[in-house]
């Protein structure tokens, strides 16, 4: 049987030292959401080609830029 699947495309060495870079930098949490919000989060990721992580961090981000400035 064949194979259908396409070869995935490689990251240069450049893009994968900066992801090993940014992930020193980071560290993990985990919070509890109902089904429904978590899948629409989901969906909403995909659809703008983004992730959970990166709009829950640029939430927390804006946030907290908010109450610094009160």
């Amino acid at each position: 049987m064949a194979n259908d699947k396409a070869p995935k495309a490689s990251k240069s060495t450049k893009e994968n030292k900066e992801n090993k870079e940014n992930k020193k930098n980071k560290k993990n949490t985990s919070l509890r959401l109902d089904n429904k919000t978590l899948k629409a989060l989901k969906i909403h990721a995909i659809e703008i080609d983004s992730s959970v992580q990166k709009i829950i961090e640029q939430l927390i981000h804006n946030y907290l830029d908010e109450v610094k400035n009160k």
